[in-house]
């Protein structure tokens, strides 16, 4: 373990620590919200609370900067929580205590939550700051962005003072993003009626790990696997070699992150026991063939299990032809921002057991249309196989505006602080951006952050001087905004 808070900058790294010292899961942050909302009166710091549970903290100008535009810098608190099978992890209660490796902090078996506590640090020690040049600023940190961002979907429109807003949630440093994809959740429900374990079979349990996972908007594009069409991949195709019955499914952990492991509890003639054992040693061999270079470590287990029950033959063939059929990945490159994805679609968790079915789809698109269209697509399917199908959580995507004076104004102190020319991305995962400039249509917003790899991942890492150069920034930014016309 390293003491985070020892770091440079140290006035953004004590903050980190806090946030690794709180947990935070998604609808679980009033515990770390109330500590920060305490820590900032204890300055004198004006808070708010809004009804959404969003902590918003504001700071006077320093003297002479008053006329300046007011900034609103922008973070969420909650972060996904993922460990790897075997790791003794409780996200409600343990600290996350990450190691230093190469100039990168890392959670070797947890996810880190640099994703978007890095970003929540820096608004932080803008606000303990004493000695930086800023103009009015306010840092909202919002609630459950990972879970279908209800805290920027709850944000009351009027309560923000700023003009232009400052989100500090990518991870490539360098990079200034100024446009981002919407989403809608998709969420399909089946019941079914247990049949009685058939005289005569073998029962394992099939499992599908060794996969990277990731982000499923960031990541969606590399071609990694998932746990979840693996596993059903490999159902379908085993119930062409033998009479397999399925007994309990479970995959995936989170709408927003590709699906690292899966597990089946299945049934099958105890004769066909060796045929079995080999087709899973070719299905594995060939998934590593298919998935070179970005997800070769894929493995494919079974393990002796128990089961009284299994699905019948109907129900199975219903299930797994839709979960099959479902869509995963890249439905459409943008033919509007080149090399950037336009809509995907993530198949996130999906659970079998005790005579009910659930599964859950993140679909994202750059436009509003793309992924009401896939979600409507995926709605039908689900509903052809006899599930009651609902959408969530829909939130609109951030439309890109090259000539934002905000955008210019990060690329002229960026030049001017490192001597060379910053990128402009669109992105394709999902920022608060969106919902918030749907409700202050005037704000002029920017998102920009250090280089973080691996987030909603156990591993995730993030490059500690590249979080340093992004405090360098920031302050040269809130430095250099213009006076209010």
């Amino acid at each position: 373990m390293v003491n985070i808070a020892a770091l440079e900058p140290t006035i953004v790294w004590e903050h980190f620590q806090t946030l690794c010292d709180i947990p935070r899961p998604s609808k679980h942050e009033a515990a770390l919200r109330d500590y920060l909302k305490g820590w900032a009166e204890l300055r004198g710091l004006e808070t708010v609370v809004d009804a959404a549970g969003n902590l918003i903290v504001r700071k006077a100008a320093t003297p002479g900067m008053e006329d300046r535009v007011g900034v609103v810098l922008q973070g969420h608190l909650d972060m996904v929580c993922q460990a790897n099978t075997g790791t003794v992890h409780d996200f409600f209660n343990d600290p996350i205590r990450p190691v230093l490796k190469d100039g990168w902090l890392i959670a070797e078996n947890t996810t880190l939550g640099a994703d978007n506590g890095i970003g929540v640090a820096l608004g932080l020690a803008v606000l303990a700051s004493d000695d930086i040049a800023h103009g009015p600023v306010e840092v909202l940190m919002t609630l459950d962005e990972e879970a279908g961002m209800g805290g920027a979907l709850g944000l009351e429109p009027g309560l923000l003072q700023g003009r232009m807003l400052i989100n500090i949630d990518t991870e490539e440093w360098g990079e200034f993003y100024m446009g981002c994809a919407g989403g809608i959740d998709v969420n399909a429900r089946r019941s079914y009626q247990p049949q009685p374990l058939p005289a005569g079979f073998e029962v394992r349990q099939l499992t599908v790990a060794g996969l990277v996972g990731g982000h499923s908007g960031a990541d969606i594009h590399l071609g990694r696997g998932n746990a979840n069409k693996v596993l059903i991949r490999l159902l379908r195709e085993l119930e062409a070699v033998t009479d397999l019955r399925v007994a309990t499914f479970s995959g995936g952990t989170a709408r927003n992150a590709l699906a690292r492991e899966a597990f089946a509890v299945v049934a099958y003639p105890a004769a066909d026991g060796d045929k079995l054992a080999a087709y899973l040693d070719a299905f594995q061999a060939l998934m590593r063939f298919e998935l070179a270079g970005v997800d070769e470590g894929v493995s494919i287990a079974a393990n002796l299990a128990s089961a009284g029950e299994v699905l019948a033959p109907a129900d199975q063939q219903a299930i797994f032809s839709a979960l099959h059929a479902a869509p995963h990945g890249v439905k459409r490159m943008s033919q509007r921002v080149a090399g950037v994805v336009e809509t995907s679609n993530n198949l996130g968790v999906v659970s079998i057991a005790d005579g009910k079915v659930f599964t859950n789809l993140m679909v994202r698109s750059l436009l509003d249309s793309g992924f009401r269209n896939l979600a409507g697509e995926i709605v039908g399917l689900f509903r052809l196989a006899g599930f009651e199908v609902d959408t969530e959580g829909g939130y609109p995507g951030w439309a890109p505006n090259p000539a934002s004076p905000l955008l210019a104004l990060f690329q002229q102190v960026y030049r001017q602080q490192f001597g060379a020319d910053s990128g402009v991305q669109v992105i394709h995962a999902g920022l608060e951006c969106g919902i918030i400039g749907a409700k202050y249509p005037q704000m002029d917003m920017v998102s920009f952050g250090p280089n973080i790899r691996g987030a909603h991942a156990p591993g995730e890492r993030v490059e500690v001087a590249s979080v340093g150069k992004a405090w360098q920034l920031l302050q040269a930014v809130l430095a250099a905004v213009p006076a209010s016309v």
